[in-house]
């Protein structure tokens, strides 16, 4: 089954919300947990979009979108970037670097459905 978005958050409950609203909304998710494991989990999994954590393990998510956008392969891939409440260097720079969007934790649900509506052209997921 197509992957609609891969999701790369490290914090247990925030991964877990994510999931649940995203799978509700009718899309298919699979999921990372630390920056290493988004660009092999791209490749492998061809989700329609990323949604990206910022702080991650071992690789930031600025790191990752970095990369990304430098592979001919993935760079036309939407991604979602979440960054905390009040980081506004963090969006100038996931801007810099060509994200697509942002979600600001904490969220409201609605929020981030809205978010990967928006970015996948205002389709549910394949439910």
């Amino acid at each position: 089954m197509a992957i609609d978005i891969l999701i790369a958050e490290d914090e247990p409950s925030i991964l877990e919300s994510l999931d649940f609203i995203l799978r509700r909304a009718g899309f298919s998710i699979s999921a990372v947990t630390d920056g290493d494991a988004v660009i092999d989990a791209v490749r492998r999994l061809q989700p329609r979009m990323l949604v990206l954590d910022v702080m991650l393990p071992k690789r930031s998510g600025f790191d990752v979108l970095k990369q990304i956008r430098a592979n001919v392969e993935l760079r036309g891939m939407p991604v979602l970037i979440l960054t905390a409440k009040g980081q506004q260097q963090d969006r100038r720079t996931a801007e810099e670097l060509g994200a697509d969007g942002f979600v600001t934790k904490p969220y409201a649900n609605a929020d981030v459905v809205g978010a990967v509506r928006q970015l996948l052209g205002g389709h549910g997921g394949a439910a």
